[in-house]
């Protein structure tokens, strides 16, 4: 894999996962790319319309590492082979009915986006006043 590349993986904080490594309650999982043994970064929870739907297998959540906690940089649990994964239980699943997944990624692109534009505008507003700080003391 290349430096560029990521691995987007289903996760489960380890509160809850049950001793037999169960996920107890699936609709609180989230996307996280992990490296070196911790979450790199982390999305909201997964849509069950998407991940625990019946009617659409295309993307639905089998399997999720696990992590200490949802934060950026909590670890994840590894042993000597690797990740460890907790198992999403049929009983999770339900009908949600059909999925229209090209309208979800559109829109998921476009918050993503919206959310790219403001947090450089806040980095930038945060630079600006920063600099006025500066210009304030001298």
């Amino acid at each position: 894999m290349s430096g560029k590349e990521m691995l987007i993986r289903h996760c489960v904080e380890e509160n809850n996962v049950d001793e037999e490594m169960n996920v107890i309650d699936a609709t609180k999982v989230r996307h996280v790319t992990v490296k070196a043994g911790k979450i790199e970064s982390m999305s909201g929870l997964v849509d069950p319309a998407s991940h625990l739907n019946l009617d659409y297998p295309d993307h639905r959540v089998t399997i999720c590492v696990i992590a200490e906690q949802f934060a950026v940089g909590a670890k994840v649990r590894m042993d000597d082979d690797g990740l460890l994964f907790a198992t999403v239980q049929r009983s999770s699943y339900g009908h949600y009915g059909k999925v229209d997944y090209t309208q979800r990624l559109v829109e998921l692109i476009s918050a993503v986006k919206k959310n790219q534009q403001s947090t450089r505008s806040a980095a930038a507003s945060q630079q600006e006043q920063q600099q006025q700080q500066q210009v304030t003391i001298q």
